[in-house]
């Protein structure tokens, strides 16, 4: 199916390009999130019409996604987990757990923006996840997991 993206979506293409894409992403994903639109001549017609409205929308969402970062940058968060005596999680850190942390500090983040590369944190001490509020702006955020015996 070729589709006319809306926004930016990495791996894909930028605002305006015209792109063809499984029948089943465009149904499941990229329509319903208005990230794109099926590329029929009147669609086309109408994005061209709405094109400096789209990009302008697309800068201020870059640009507050820049001051958030900015913000955001070089900050630590703390999250406590019980913990045995060797310092191993009983269970884990999850993205879920750090948006939820960073929430608290009014950060407003979702967990689909915070990227773990080794998956889950599973011990005590201080790790290292990225942030990434928008395609183009991604933070390193530390993370300390104090272990808490039972």
């Amino acid at each position: 199916m070729q589709v006319i993206l809306l926004e930016k979506v990495p791996n894909l293409g930028n605002l305006g390009e015209v792109v063809r894409v499984k029948d089943g992403f465009a149904r499941n994903f990229l329509i319903p999130t208005r990230a794109a639109r099926r590329a029929t001549p009147a669609a086309i017609k109408e994005f061209e019409d709405r094109r400096v409205e789209l990009e302008k929308a697309a800068a201020e969402k870059l640009a507050v996604a820049q001051a958030l970062g900015e913000k955001m940058s070089g900050r630590t968060v703390h999250i406590t987990q019980k913990a045995g005596v060797d310092g191993r999680l009983f269970g884990s850190v999850t993205n879920a757990d750090v948006a939820d942390a960073l929430n608290r500090i009014d950060f407003k983040v979702v967990k689909s923006q915070v990227r773990m590369p080794n998956g889950p944190l599973k011990t005590v001490g201080e790790h290292t996840v990225t942030v990434a509020p928008h395609g183009d702006v991604v933070v390193e955020v530390k993370v300390v997991v104090l272990g808490e015996t039972t």
